[in-house]
């Protein structure tokens, strides 16, 4: 049986996450995860909060904390966030973790030992006031191009030009605001990215067809325009440390600079991607009490322990580089030896690369960015305090942004969560429910036989059933809420032209019949939303009697699933509408339009 590895990018641990995050990651990698276990695979997906870097330092002093304990603290909220959302993680980790640290300085270490990082000298600003190396986007000054007088040391955002810190007229430190600052050269180490070009490229047009044209396209631009060699490491103190005492020579003879590597850490784009491998060792560790063997974990990542694993990553458009470029540079590095001709095994238990990459494009708000400094766009805690998990579930899985942007509004949200959840399926539920509990006394009825309409119904809900399978295991999110909400209203129409409520005043038989074919697609409603709105399915399941999370159906047994006598019971009402008023309220709190 093949078992599925499932990686979500992984959120950074600096604010609470918006909309967009959730529909370009974390809710499309939940929805397949789900899918995958009703069809009875062996299911494991992980996330974890990406924790190092720059930015990290500055919010956890801005908190006044130590960079660790502000991590503590984020971690605990986003983990909170996301269980309160449905995010059925087998794990959510830490790119902080020991695990993490071990894994990502072994890496170096191969790394390095097979020649594929080099050390160099280049030239960093750094800031006496703040005593500290600053990274280009935290030197700030005007813009010699457009006299911007807030430009970034790496672009200024008014022009867009592109720029080096030494660019800028009166630098200073975007920390303290200080002007006191210098160059200052720094050592640091190199990934040689631009030996793997070619293996690259192998590589990834051998994924075309199962990949997006969105990924592959950006990962071919990126290797059509020049693979660089990218540097690894930064001048910080939160981060995983450069271990350089205990690496061995490089194929040259060479040993590492370890007095001239002393303090660094390892830059968080090289060390986060890492922690998809050391998330899994994590969770083994947590399942068996701290005390995992490397097989409990390795068996989903190397060699022919994991022959039967497929392993599909999930993430934005702007991450699409990192995974499909920088970290396979690490994977193969670690993999395979390179003799200037020709790449060879280094391993008889090499890392596994990803199989299937799922890239979305941007989730905006009114066709503006979300932005946490402005006050605009719903963010995770505050959409929960507006409506339950499964309405914002709904919306963002129905409206993917998977061939282009998607924009929310909350006129449109208001319409699409009242049309397709309270007038569907909501109504589709309850109507069945309670007319079952007032004339069949709350049981699954007995008699009469199936008809015309019944064997119509059969082969529509067999067809559109085949097609949502297709479609989920093709992860065409956008395109399978569509056949599900297809497959919702086939149940509408059924009723509609079945009308038990008038059959029962001359023929019992024909209205048990029509009774008994709408509570099976309740169950069958109840399995196949299962992996969209989870809480909601729960109660549907419960309706009627069923073990929740239920299996797929299988072709054939779309409607076969409950036994005449049955208990039912009408659940309260699955969903409210959504009021003109609240929708007003909410563009005041949060802005429409014109924001």
């Amino acid at each position: 049986m093949t078992r599925i590895l499932i990686t979500s990018a992984l959120p950074y641990i600096n604010g609470i996450k918006h909309l967009g995050t959730l529909a370009g990651s974390m809710l499309p990698a939940d929805v397949f995860a789900r899918f995958q276990r009703s069809l009875g695979r062996e299911t494991l997906y992980l996330c974890a909060t990406d924790e190092h870097g720059t930015p990290t330092e500055l919010a956890a002093a801005e908190a006044g904390m130590s960079p660790a304990a502000f991590c503590d603290e984020q971690h605990e909220i986003q983990h909170r966030l996301g269980r309160a959302f449905g995010l059925s993680w087998d794990h959510f980790g830490r790119s902080s973790s020991v695990q993490n640290r071990r894994v990502t300085q072994m890496f170096a270490q191969t790394l390095w030992e097979q020649g594929f990082i080099e050390e160099r000298v280049t030239q960093q600003v750094y800031s006496n006031a703040d005593k500290r190396f600053l990274p280009d986007r935290y030197v700030i000054g005007t813009c010699p191009h457009c006299g911007y007088e807030a430009a970034r040391g790496d672009q200024c955002e008014n022009c867009t030009r592109v720029l080096d810190p030494a660019d800028l007229i009166k630098p200073r430190s975007a920390v303290s605001g200080s002007p006191d600052i210098e160059i200052r050269p720094s050592k640091h180490l190199f990934l040689r990215q631009s030996l793997f070009a070619e293996r690259l490229r192998a590589w990834i047009e051998g994924k075309k067809g199962d990949w997006p044209l969105l990924v592959t396209s950006i990962a071919l631009k990126w290797l059509d325009e020049g693979l660089q060699d990218r540097g690894i490491t930064r001048d910080l103190e939160w981060g995983v440390p450069v271990n350089a005492a205990d690496w061995g020579a490089n194929p040259d003879g060479q040993k590492p600079d370890v007095e001239g590597l002393a303090g660094k850490v390892f830059y968080v784009w090289f060390d986060a991607p890492i922690e998809y491998i050391a998330a899994t060792w994590e969770w083994a560790d947590a399942k068996a009490g701290g005390q995992a063997q490397d097989a409990d974990w390795q068996r989903w990542w190397r060699g022919e322990a994991a022959s039967d694993v497929t392993y599909v990553e999930f993430m934005g458009k702007d991450n699409v580089p990192f995974h499909t470029v920088g970290f396979p540079c690490t994977l193969i590095g670690v993999n395979e030896r390179f003799d200037g001709k020709a790449w060879s095994p280094a391993s008889n238990a090499p890392w596994k690369l990803v199989d299937r990459l799922k890239g979305f494009n941007w989730l905006d708000y009114y066709g503006g960015k979300f932005s946490t400094s402005q006050k605009r766009g719903v963010f995770m805690d505050h959409a929960l305090e507006l409506l339950p998990p499964d309405y914002w579930r709904w919306w963002v899985t129905a409206n993917t942004p998977e061939t282009s942007d998607a924009t929310f509004t909350w006129e449109q949200f208001q319409a699409q969560v009242n049309a397709d959840l309270a007038d569907v399926l909501g109504n589709f539920v309850n109507r069945i429910l309670k007319f079952t509990e007032s004339r069949f006394e709350g049981v699954v009825p007995d008699g009469g036989e199936d008809g015309p309409l019944e064997a119509k119904l059969r082969a529509d809900v067999e067809a559109k059933l085949a097609e949502l399978t297709e479609l989920m295991e093709a992860m065409e999110f956008r395109k399978s809420a569509t056949a599900l909400r297809q497959l919702w209203v086939l149940g509408n129409q059924y009723l509609t032209e079945a009308a038990p409520w008038t059959a029962i005043k001359t023929d019992r038989d024909r209205a048990a019949v029509a009774v008994r074919t709408g509570l099976n697609l309740v169950a069958l409603f109840a399995k196949v939303s299962e992996p969209f709105i989870p809480f909601a399915c729960e109660k549907i399941a419960e309706g009627v009697g069923e073990a929740f999370p239920g299996r797929w159906p299988k072709a054939g047994e779309a409607l076969a699933a409950l036994e005449p006598g049955q208990t039912v019971k009408a659940p309260e009402v699955l969903f409210r509408k959504v009021e003109d008023a609240q929708v007003a309220e909410w563009v005041e709190r949060f802005g429409g339009a014109e924001a």
